[in-house]
């Protein structure tokens, strides 16, 4: 990689040994004796880098900084100074140069610099890439070997924690190989789900920290003074992970823990379990006036706020509480303008539903399917919201409180690929990751399969009438028109079934960063 430095000083010819010395080591360096002479070449080429010093007659560095960043604003500029001044630091600080060297400056100095700068990515992505090729083997060892629920999780830390760090790498071949490791992580994972689950369920076995007990044993143990549940629907921990930074500008994580979602993976079991403390066919026999079947008309999680309060009452705590729900901008606006009037309750729920929606447009819009075209592009998305949206706004004000933050999620979403054929009747459930009918036909291999929903304590539709869930990066397809609905489909991000990245999501609990 041949790499060019401008560097301009009004006794360039006193630099002629730091010249050589990076000339040698393969760069091209073109020396300028002022400012003005800097922007000259600055019209007819662009480096890599520019060095300037701070103090040469006519145009100073300062101003010729100035120019530069006026037509080059993420060009690097180093400034070269006789003095460390304070005002260095701080344009340093906020982005005005890239860096600043004191002189007497020696070649090392200028060498590491250079690479600093303008070799950083590239030294990273190698160290990233070596890193991960280290690990796969470890990797491969260990998940022949996850028998607890605690090891799914912490493997599943290492996978998002790779997937970030590869993600910038520019090696096909890397990719293709973390992209098989981690299809064979899924596969094991839906192995170990499906073997454990109804045990988990019937008392059989321990279970792990799951939707219709994680308020019950990280929230509510919480509700000493004025706390912020956050729910933002279709939230993955990946996605988590990739937001944590600008979210760490204001509020620090007390507590990152990841909990197993209940099936199906959807908003209308998993959030209702979540907010009843109750699986849903235990909240349809307790509490038949707030639970909506899939086949009955009404909104499915219209009774969200009353579920959490019974919760809370069988509970024994009784605390004012708030139950927003973030459809629109300029309600969440709203809400960052009542924060004073919110902290006089203690508990405040806010649902985003922003990440589940962009996870249907993605599927139904061909512009949102080119947006969040993979993994990576589905994050950005996600930070983009979040860098311009009202969430961010309110957790500043929180900030500035003594208050709880709890982020979290009903469940999360797999990208899919593979199509499972299925056949039904029109009474069948239309989500692509599971199904519920009278008349289902499927190879039973293909699927996760339970044929009394009892077991799954989930309503009974029909009698008889199975539940079958699709794997990892599987979706079901009809036959009716089966190559336009699987090439429909194809690379959306669903919810409902089996997979790390859907049945495994975060809950965070943050603190303000002076508390």
């Amino acid at each position: 990689m041949n790499i060019t430095i401008l560097w301009a000083d009004d006794e360039i010819d006193l630099l002629k040994p730091h010249i050589l010395f990076l000339e040698e080591r393969g760069y091209t360096v073109i020396p300028v004796t002022s400012g003005s002479d800097a922007l000259d070449e600055l019209e007819q080429q662009t480096p890599d880098i520019v060095f300037l010093d701070e103090q040469m007659p006519g145009l100073s560095g300062i101003d010729t900084l100035r120019r530069i960043k006026e037509s080059h604003p993420q060009l690097p500029v180093v400034m070269i100074t006789k003095s460390e001044e304070e005002h260095l630091m701080e344009d340093a600080l906020g982005g005005k140069i890239s860096d600043y060297l004191i002189k007497p400056v020696n070649p090392s100095q200028i060498l590491l610099t250079v690479k600093k700068h303008t070799e950083r990515i590239r030294l990273e992505n190698e160290r990233s890439t070596m890193g991960y090729q280290q690990q796969f083997t470890q990797i491969g060892q260990q998940l022949g070997s996850l028998n607890s629920c605690d090891e799914w999780v912490e493997m599943y830390r290492k996978l998002v924690y790779w997937d970030l760090e590869l993600a910038s790498v520019d090696d096909d071949n890397i990719h293709d190989i973390f992209l098989a490791q981690r299809r064979e992580a899924n596969a094991q994972f839906c192995r170990f789900y499906e073997n454990h689950y109804l045990d988990w369920l019937s008392g059989r076995a321990p279970k792990p920290l799951m939707s219709q007990t994680v308020l019950n044993e990280r929230l509510f143990p919480l509700l000493d003074r004025p706390t912020f549940l956050i729910v933002i629907d279709n939230f993955r921990y990946d996605q988590w992970k990739f937001v944590q930074p600008l979210i760490e500008r204001y509020l620090r994580v007390e507590r990152d823990d990841i909990f197993y979602t209940i099936l199906p993976t959807t908003t209308q079991f998993a959030r209702n379990a979540m907010f009843a403390g109750l699986m849903p066919s235990e909240i349809e026999r307790k509490y038949p006036q707030y639970w909506v079947n899939e086949d009955e008309e009404g909104w499915k999680n219209q009774y969200e706020s009353e579920l959490l309060g019974e919760n809370l009452r069988r509970h024994g705590i009784g605390v004012k509480m708030t139950y927003n729900k973030v459809m629109v901008s300029q309600y969440g606006k709203r809400l960052v303008d009542r924060v004073d009037e919110l902290m006089r309750s203690t508990l405040n729920v806010i649902i985003y539903n922003f990440i589940d929606m962009l996870s249907h447009a993605r599927t139904d819009s061909d512009v949102v399917r080119e947006l969040a075209v993979g993994e990576q592009a589905y994050r950005s998305l996600t930070l983009s919201w979040l860098e311009h949206s009202p969430l961010l706004e309110l957790l500043r004000a929180l900030s500035e409180r003594d208050v709880n933050v709890v982020i979290t999620t009903d469940h999360g979403s797999v990208r899919v690929e593979r199509p499972v054929r299925v056949k039904g009747d029109r009474d069948v459930s239309v989500n692509l990751r599971y199904k519920q009918g009278r008349l289902l036909d499927y190879d039973a291999k293909q699927v996760f399969e339970v044929k009394d929903p009892a077991r799954l304590f989930l309503p009974r539709r029909h009698l008889p009438s199975p539940y079958i869930f699709a794997r990892a990066g599987d979706f079901f397809a009809y036959p009716n028109n089966y190559n336009e609905y699987v090439k429909y489909y194809s690379t959306t991000f669903q919810h409902g079934g089996i997979s790390m990245e859907e049945c495994l999501v975060p809950y965070i609990i943050l603190h303000p960063r002076n508390r």
